[in-house]
C-alpha cells in the first residue's frame, strides 16, 4: 500500500491532464478545506488554468496530511471532471486505498452516484429516484454554469494582452448592500435620481437588515416558513445581475444554496428572442438542452428547483397580472409572456422557488413575492474594496480610491458598482506605475476630472485609444489625432445612441446597428466592446450598450459635436428640458425629432452630459472629431448664462427641474455664465427632494457666484445628512431662511451651524432644524453661538434630542442675545429643571417667545396636522424610522401637555393626538403584515 503523498507525486501527470480544463471546483473546494490559503487561492485564480493546478499539487504534495485531504476533496468534486477521474477515485480513494485511513471520510453507498450532487437528492421527494442519468446532466448543467459566471467584465488592452484588472468573480466580486423594500410608490424620474432618494430614505434611517444575496430565500425572523418567490430591484449597474452570477456560480460550485437539485437562470433579454408559443418544458430544454432528457424527472421534486428570473424591466411583451389563472402545466404551450406570468405568479410549478430581478420602473406586483429587497449598491468600505480588487498593483488601487474619496462627484457615483467600474478604468490610465506617456503631457493628477461628463469622456477616450486604434496609433499619439481616426465609429454610435434615447429604445438588432453605420464584427474586436454587450440566442443576435449612462453620454457627445451655433444650443436646451419643438434648424439632432413631455425627466442625465461636453467642445478637447468650428463661440458662455438667467427668473421651475439646471451649470462648468445666473436665484425650494452629496455640490457650486443673500434655502426633509451640509458650508451665512428640518443631522451638523451663526457675515433669520438628532451636546453649541448673534428672530428645535443638560447655558446665553423673538423646542425631554430655566429665561427676556407645549401655539398644531395629513396621503414617508420616532416624539409632547383649557387649542391638539395614534398603529399592522 502506499501513502497518499507517494500516490499523488506518482499520479500527478494524471490528474493535471484531467482536471486543467476546469480547475475552479478542484481550487475552491482545497481552499475551503483548508488545504490551500486564501491568499494562495485567490494568486491561484489569476493563472493559466494548468499552471494553478499544478502550483496547486505541487503544495499539497509538501505534506501526507495536505496529500490525504486532497483526496477527500477530489471525491467531492469528481462529478464535475472526467469519467477517467472517478474511475481513478473509486479505485484509490477507498478508505483502505493508502496505507492510513482518511480521517471522517464520507460514506458512500456502492449503487449511489458518489459526488456532491447525489447529497443534493436526499429527502427531497419519496418518488424520486436519482439514477446516474439524472446526476450526470445536473453535472454537466453545473459545469457549464460555472464557466459561464467565473468571469466578470474587465478592462483589458486587448486580445491576448493582460489586463491590468481581476476578472474572476472570487477576486473582484463584493458583496452588495441590500434590504428589505417597503417602498409603496413608484417614481418615474430618472433611475440615479430615484436611487439617492431611496439611498437616502434607507441608509441613513432605516435600522437596516443586512440581507446577502445567498441569503435571500433564507427565513425572515422567527418564522420557519420557507420563502418561495423573492423580488429584488436596483437601478441599472446597481449590480443585480451580477448578484445572480455569483448566486448561480456559488450554486454551480456546490456551495450555496445546495438544498436545490437544480437552478435555472432565465435572462429576459433572451426571453425577448422567442415569437412562438411554448412550453416550460420546450423553453428550457432549448436552453439546456443536457437537461433536455432529465427535465420530466425534475419537475417531479419542484421543491428542489430554483428559478431565477433576471431583469424584467428588459422584457419587450406586455405582462397581464390581473389576468385570470390559466390551467397552465409544464406542457402547456402559450405566448412566452404568459408563461412567465405563470410562473412568477405561481400557478405554474407553485412549489417552486423564484428569484426575480427588475428596475424600479418595472413592477410586478408585490402581492406574488413573500419577500421584497431593493439593492442600494456599495457602502463606503464596499467602494475601498472594489477598489482595492479591482488593480492587481495595490499603489494604484490606494491612489484611485483616495481620488475618488476626496472628489464629491465621483465619491457619490461610486456607490452605484457600475459607475465604479467605469470609474476606476478610467483611473487606470493616469494612476499608471510605470512612467506617463511621452504625449501625456496633461496627466490626471494635473488635470484631474471635476464633473460626472470629463469622467465618462476620460474612459471613452482610454477605451478608443487602447482598442480601436492599437494598430494605428501609438501611446503617445496626441488627443486630436486619436479622435480623428475614430471620428466615423464615434459620430455614427452617438447618432444610434441619441435617435434611440429620445424613443427610450435600449436593445438593437444586427439590422439596426448596420443602418447607423455600425458593423456587428467589430463589436468583440474594437473599443465597442466597451461600449456594447452582444446577447446571441439561437439565429438572432442584438446589442445594447452596456448601461444607460453610457448610451446618455455618447448621445450627448454626438449633440455637442452637431450643434454650430448659439441659436442650435438655446433650441436643443428648450427642447430637452421644457419639451418646447424647435421651429426651425438645420442642425441634424433638432431635425424629425419627437418626445413626449412625460419622457422629460428620463432626459436629464443626457442634459447633463451634453453640457459637459459642450465646455469640452468649447475648450478644444473635441478637436479630431469636429470639422467645422463653432459659430460665435467665444460668446456661448454669456448666451447660456442668459438662458439659464431667464429660467430662473421666468419659469416657475418643478424643484427636479430646477436642481437639474444647477446640475447643468456645474458640468458645464464655466465661471463666466453662472455668474450671470447665480444672482437671479433669490429662493431655492427643494423640499423632500432627498438629495445626495452631488447634488449639495452642484447648489455650492452655483450659489458661490451669487453677490448677495438667499431669501430662502428649503431642504426640508432632504436627508442631506452631515456630509451635504459640509459641502453647502461655505454658503449657509448668507440663507435668510435656512430650512433643515429632518435631513439626518447631529451634534456634529450643530457644530458647523454654530460657526454660521457665529460669523461676522452671518445673514440668517430664521432657522429651522427640526427633527434632527443635534442632542444636549449639540445645542449647546447653539446657545453660545446665538450669545453674540444679531442676526437670528425665529429658533425652531422641536423634536431634536434636548434634554435638562441641553439647557445648562440657556438662560446665560440667550439673555445676552437681543435678536431673537421666537424659540420652539416642543417635543423634547427637558425635564421640571429644563422648563424652570425657560421660565428664569422668559423673565429675563421678556421680548423672546417660547413655545415649550404643542397645546401653546394653534399655528404650530395646524402645521403638526398637515404633516400628519401628509403622511397619511404619501406613506412611503413612513419607511423612515425617524419619522416614526417623531411621531411618538409628538404623541409624548401632547400627552405631557395634559388637558389645558384653551378651546381651540386643545381640540386641535386632541385631533392631532387621535391622528397620530391611528397612523401609528396602521403603520405597525402593514409592517406586520408584510
Amino acid at each position: 500500500m502506499n501513502s497518499a503523498q507517494q500516490l499523488l507525486r506518482s499520479q500527478r501527470d494524471l490528474l493535471l491532464n484531467w482536471t486543467c480544463d476546469h480547475p475552479a471546483p478542484l481550487l475552491r473546494w482545497l481552499r475551503d478545506s483548508e488545504v490551500l490559503s486564501s491568499a494562495h487561492y485567490l494568486s491561484l485564480l489569476e493563472r493559466s488554468p494548468s499552471n494553478a493546478v499544478a502550483l496547486a499539487l505541487e503544495t499539497v504534495c509538501a505534506t501526507e496530511e495536505s496529500s490525504r485531504r486532497f483526496l477527500q476533496v477530489l471525491r467531492e468534486v469528481q462529478d464535475y471532471y472526467c469519467r477517467d477521474l472517478q474511475v481513478w477515485v473509486e479505485r484509490h480513494c477507498r478508505d483502505d486505498a493508502v496505507s492510513k485511513p482518511v480521517p471522517a471520510p464520507v460514506k458512500v453507498e456502492d449503487k449511489k452516484p458518489k459526488g456532491p450532487f447525489a447529497k443534493l437528492f436526499k429527502g427531497k421527494s419519496k418518488g424520486f429516484t436519482v439514477t446516474v442519468e439524472v446526476t450526470v446532466p445536473i453535472s454537466a448543467h453545473k459545469t457549464t454554469l460555472l464557466k459561464r459566471t467565473e468571469q466578470l467584465k474587465c478592462y483589458s488592452e486587448g486580445e491576448g494582452e493582460a489586463s491590468n484588472s481581476a476578472s474572476h468573480i472570487e477576486i473582484r466580486y463584493t458583496d452588495l448592500f441590500v434590504t428589505e423594500d417597503n417602498d409603496l410608490i413608484g417614481s418615474s424620474q430618472h433611475e440615479y435620481f430615484d436611487l439617492a432618494s431611496r439611498r437616502a430614505r434607507i441608509y441613513v434611517h432605516q435600522a437596516c437588515q443586512r440581507i446577502r444575496p445567498c441569503h435571500l430565500l433564507n427565513t425572515q425572523g422567527t418564522s420557519t416558513r420557507p420563502l418561495k418567490r423573492v423580488k429584488v430591484k436596483g437601478i441599472a449597474g446597481i449590480g443585480k445581475s451580477v448578484a445572480v452570477q455569483r448566486l448561480v456560480y456559488e450554486w454551480a460550485i456546490g456551495k450555496n444554496m445546495r438544498e436545490f437539485i437544480c437552478v435555472f437562470d432565465l435572462r429576459f433579454r433572451e426571453l425577448n428572442l422567442i415569437e412562438a408559443p411554448l412550453s416550460l418544458l420546450e423553453l428550457l430544454g432549448d436552453r439546456f438542452r443536457y437537461l433536455k432528457a432529465v427535465l420530466p424527472d425534475l419537475f417531479t421534486s419542484p421543491s428542489s428547483l430554483l428559478f431565477i428570473l433576471d431583469g424584467l424591466d428588459e422584457f419587450k411583451f406586455p405582462l397581464n397580472w390581473n389576468s385570470p389563472d390559466k390551467d397552465i402545466n409544464v406542457s402547456s404551450r402559450v405566448p412566452v409572456s404568459e408563461l412567465m406570468v405563470a410562473l412568477i405568479k405561481g400557478s405554474l410549478l407553485p412549489g417552486a422557488s423564484l428569484i426575480l430581478t427588475t428596475r424600479p420602473s418595472t413592477e410586478a406586483p408585490k402581492r406574488f413575492f413573500q419577500r421584497c429587497c431593493v439593492v442600494l449598491g456599495f457602502e463606503e468600505d464596499q467602494v475601498k474594496e472594489y477598489t482595492t480588487k479591482f488593480y492587481k498593483d495595490s499603489n494604484i488601487a490606494k491612489k484611485v480610491y483616495d481620488y475618488i474619496l476626496n472628489n464629491d462627484n465621483l465619491f457619490v457615483l461610486s456607490f452605484i458598482p457600475l459607475y465604479c467600474y467605469i470609474i476606476c478604468t478610467a483611473m487606470a490610465e493616469f494612476f499608471s506605475s510605470g512612467p506617463q506617456d511621452a504625449g501625456d503631457s496633461k496627466s490626471l493628477e494635473l488635470n484631474p476630472p471635476r464633473t460626472v461628463s470629463e469622467v465618462y469622456f476620460c474612459y471613452l477616450f482610454t477605451a478608443v485609444k487602447h482598442h480601436a486604434l492599437r494598430g494605428s496609433a501609438e501611446r503617445s499619439t496626441p488627443r486630436s489625432e486619436v479622435l480623428s481616426l475614430a471620428k466615423q465609429q464615434l459620430t455614427n454610435l452617438g447618432k444610434l445612441a441619441y435617435e434611440n434615447l429620445l424613443k427610450k429604445k435600449i436593445m438593437f438588432s444586427r439590422a439596426d446597428l448596420e443602418n447607423y453605420g455600425v458593423t456587428p464584427a467589430d463589436v468583440r474586436s474594437t473599443f465597442l466592446c466597451h461600449i456594447f454587450q452582444p446577447l446571441k440566442e439561437e439565429t438572432v443576435e442584438m446589442f445594447s450598450f452596456f448601461h444607460l449612462t453610457v448610451q446618455e453620454h455618447l448621445a450627448a457627445l454626438y449633440c455637442a459635436i452637431n450643434l454650430f451655433s448659439q441659436e442650435d444650443i438655446i433650441q436643443a436646451l428648450d427642447f430637452w428640458c421644457f419639451g418646447v419643438h424647435p421651429p426651425s434648424s438645420t442642425a441634424v439632432p433638432l431635425q424629425n425629432i419627437d418626445l413626449n413631455s412625460d419622457k422629460l425627466e428620463s432626459l436629464q442625465m443626457f442634459t447633463r452630459f451634453f453640457m459637459g461636453m459642450l465646455r469640452a467642445r468649447l475648450s478644444g478637447q473635441l478637436d479630431g472629431l469636429v470639422l467645422q468650428p463653432m459659430e460665435q463661440g467665444d460668446g456661448i458662455p454669456v448666451r447660456l448664462g442668459l438662458w439659464f438667467q431667464d429660467q430662473f427668473r421666468s419659469r416657475r421651475l418643478e424643484n427636479q427641474t430646477a436642481l437639474n439646471l444647477l446640475h447643468c451649470l456645474m458640468e458645464f462648468h464655466t465661471d463666466e455664465a453662472t455668474r450671470i445666473v447665480a444672482p437671479e436665484i433669490k429662493k431655492l425650494n427643494l423640499f423632500k427632494m432627498k438629495l445626495s452629496v452631488v447634488d449639495c455640490a452642484a447648489m455650492h457650486y452655483v450659489l458661490q457666484f451669487s453677490p448677495h443673500k438667499l431669501q430662502e434655502l428649503n431642504l426640508g426633509y432632504s436627508n442631506i445628512g452631515n456630509r451635504g451640509l459640509n459641502r453647502l458650508g461655505p454658503i449657509l451665512h448668507r440663507c435668510e431662511s435656512l430650512y433643515l428640518r429632518y435631513n439626518c443631522l447631529d451634534r456634529q451638523a450643530a457644530i458647523l451651524e454654530s460657526a454660521v451663526l457665529k460669523s461676522n457675515e452671518c445673514q440668517v433669520k430664521k432657522l429651522f432644524m427640526c427633527g434632527n438628532n443635534l442632542g444636549p451636546e449639540g445645542v449647546l453649541e447653539l446657545w453660545i453661538a446665538l450669545e453674540q448673534n444679531s442676526t437670528v428672530e425665529e429658533l425652531y428645535l422641536d423634536i431634536t434630542g434636548i434634554t435638562e443638560r441641553g439647557t445648562e447655558n440657556i438662560v446665560n446665553c440667550l439673555s445676552k442675545n437681543t435678536a431673537l423673538k421666537t424659540l420652539t423646542i416642543v417635543g423634547n425631554d427637558i425635564g421640571e429643571v429644563g422648563r424652570s430655566r425657560l421660565r428664569e429665561l422668559e423673565q429675563r427676556r421678556p421680548g423672546l417667545r417660547i413655545i415649550t407645549n404643542f397645546v401653546d401655539d394653534l399655528g404650530l398644531l395646524q402645521a403638526y396636522l398637515d404633516w400628519v395629513e401628509e403622511i397619511r396621503a404619501d406613506r412611503d414617508q413612513m419607511d423612515s424610522v425617524k419619522n416614526a420616532d417623531a411621531l411618538q416624539s409628538v404623541l409624548k409632547g401632547l400627552q405631557v401637555s395634559g388637558k389645558v383649557d384653551k378651546g381651540e387649542n386643545e381640540e386641535k391638539a386632541m385631533e392631532l393626538q387621535t391622528k397620530i395614534v391611528e397612523l401609528l398603529k396602521s403603520s405597525t399592522e402593514l409592517i406586520g403584515g408584510r
